[in-house]
């Protein structure tokens, strides 16, 4: 209920270090200097006096930590009060959906199943893919929501939730619209000579890893590193440098730019359900219903 930005700057001020407050908010450290400095831009107010040993809050700083710690509490009261009149109101589960995640998956398996589940029903809770903040959406099953659906070998994202695979994607080369190669149907680890491919920094993903064994195989294809986890900006700067993008059959329609074409390859991801370390007695009966419709 409350933006990134006060979220980054009550840490470091509860911290007294960027590097510290990053690690316990799942980001970078640049990524939360950006935000407090958008933050201090926004108010016209310096917030921190930095130093090599740290910061420090300036006057004008205690005084919007005092007030932010303020909204914090009534904000938690705010959704304590909601989820006694939600529970009050019927049960429901949330299922989160974005751009690169959508919860359209989800809600054709919520329709073969739903009628085990009288007087359930789904709220849908929308949130960004940006890459900087994704663990933190991740980090928030159980709380934000109970469930999302995306495609997923992340060892960081599985070290924050649990998986039910249900599915897989395949592995695909997104090409701009007006590249010579968006013409094939279909592409061959050839076709991608002389080109660049973008692809997910290593180490992270195994089917990416295996993918990038690959291509590394081939001298003639250079590769360029992503940011860890995709968003728009990924997508765009395909589009703008005229590079090749790994990307999954799934993200098809994500950007309306680019062509997604299959390859001879045998690259897939599995995908399907995440839901939280500690999941209730009802996500965990969702999950064994949907396990059994799966083997039918």
């Amino acid at each position: 209920m409350f933006n990134a930005q006060l979220t980054s700057f009550v840490c470091t001020a509860d911290t007294g270090s960027f590097n510290q407050a990053a690690e316990k908010l799942f980001l970078s450290s640049t990524a939360v200097i950006k935000q407090i400095n958008a933050l201090e831009k926004h108010l016209d107010l310096q917030l921190f006096v930095r130093t090599h040993h740290g910061v420090q809050l300036t006057a004008a700083g205690k005084v919007i930590y005092r007030h932010a710690k303020e909204m914090f509490r009534c904000s938690e009261e705010a959704i304590a009060e909601a989820r006694k009149a939600m529970a009050a109101d019927g049960m429901m589960f949330r299922v989160g959906t974005s751009i690169l995640n959508p919860c359209k998956p989800f809600m054709d398996l919520w329709n073969r199943v739903s009628h085990q589940f009288p007087g359930y029903r789904l709220h849908i809770v929308p949130f960004d893919d940006n890459h900087t903040d994704i663990l933190t959406e991740i980090s928030s099953l159980g709380e934000k929501f109970d469930f999302l659906i995306a495609a997923c070998d992340s060892k960081q994202w599985l070290n924050r939730c649990h998986f039910l695979p249900i599915g897989m994607y395949r592995h695909s080369i997104a090409v701009p619209a007006d590249h010579p190669l968006a013409a094939k149907p279909r592409l061959s680890i050839r076709d991608l000579y002389g080109e660049t491919v973008i692809l997910g920094k290593q180490g992270d993903s195994a089917t990416v890893d295996r993918v990038r064994e690959e291509l590394e195989a081939h001298p003639q294809i250079q590769l360029e590193n992503a940011q860890q986890f995709y968003d728009m900006q990924v997508f765009n700067h395909c589009v703008e440098t005229q590079h090749l993008l790994l990307t999954l059959e799934c993200w098809t329609d994500v950007h309306p730019s680019l062509i997604t074409l299959p390859v001879d390859w045998p690259y897939a991801i599995p995908y399907g359900i995440l839901y939280p370390l500690h999941p209730s007695r009802a996500i965990q009966q969702f999950l064994r219903v949907v396990q059994k419709e799966l083997r039918r």
